[in-house]
């Protein structure tokens, strides 16, 4: 037999084992439940449904105003849960059911939480656009949109490492729940979140 062809079928073959060896690793590691990280010890089990953050990451602090221009802190909410999105009033695609995932979440919850929309297009968000939109989704009363310049809200952007609205890029669809002591504790996406999911987990940061 042609050398090379035995070298080729000999180099497949050991691709094919440790492919083997791989899946079957990464199969036995999905369906552990928990995972053993050593003798007698195991991971935690999260207690929410979300993604949960690196411990420590404080949610940024502001003072800023909201549609009605009355004033708007981070800090002035500790002591409970606060919901944080991120959306523009005329948006016509994410936002909209971002704010009725967070909508149907209070009522499941059975109570109203603190819930902050900051602004991703600070060009287009006015506060009678804002207004209008909370008033579309009904949201008044439940929901207060952070406004401001650019560069007042691009530390709130960077802090919760969002993507903002740009001409040619969509900005970033997430919900963040903050606990009582301001740190950021759990993210979803918007196409993993549901009210239920939502609810839950303020719940357990309300308990």
């Amino acid at each position: 037999m042609n050398p090379r062809l035995i070298t080729a079928l000999a180099v497949a073959g050991v691709i094919s084992a440790a492919a083997i060896v791989i899946g079957a690793l990464g199969q036995r590691s999905a369906s552990a439940e928990p995972v053993a990280l050593s003798p007698g010890v195991t991971a935690p089990a999260s207690p929410f449904e979300g993604a949960t953050t690196p411990p420590g990451v404080r949610a940024p602090d502001f003072s800023l105003r909201d549609q009605d221009g009355e004033p708007v802190s981070m800090r002035a909410l500790r002591g409970r849960p606060v919901v944080v999105t991120f959306l523009r009033s005329k948006c016509d695609e994410s936002c909209g059911p971002q704010a009725q995932q967070i909508k149907g979440a209070l009522n499941d919850l059975g109570r109203d939480v603190p819930v902050l929309a900051v602004s991703v297009d600070p060009r287009e968000d006015t506060p009678s656009a804002a207004r209008h939109f909370l008033e579309e989704q009904g949201m008044v009363g439940r929901m207060d949109l952070v406004l401001g310049s650019r560069k007042e809200l691009e530390p709130l952007w960077k802090g919760f490492a969002i993507q903002p609205q740009e001409r040619r890029l969509e900005h970033q669809a997430r919900i963040a729940l903050i606990d009582a002591r301001g740190f950021q504790r759990v993210g979803f996406p918007l196409d993993q979140a549901t009210p239920e999911r939502i609810a839950h987990d303020l719940a357990v940061l309300g308990a």
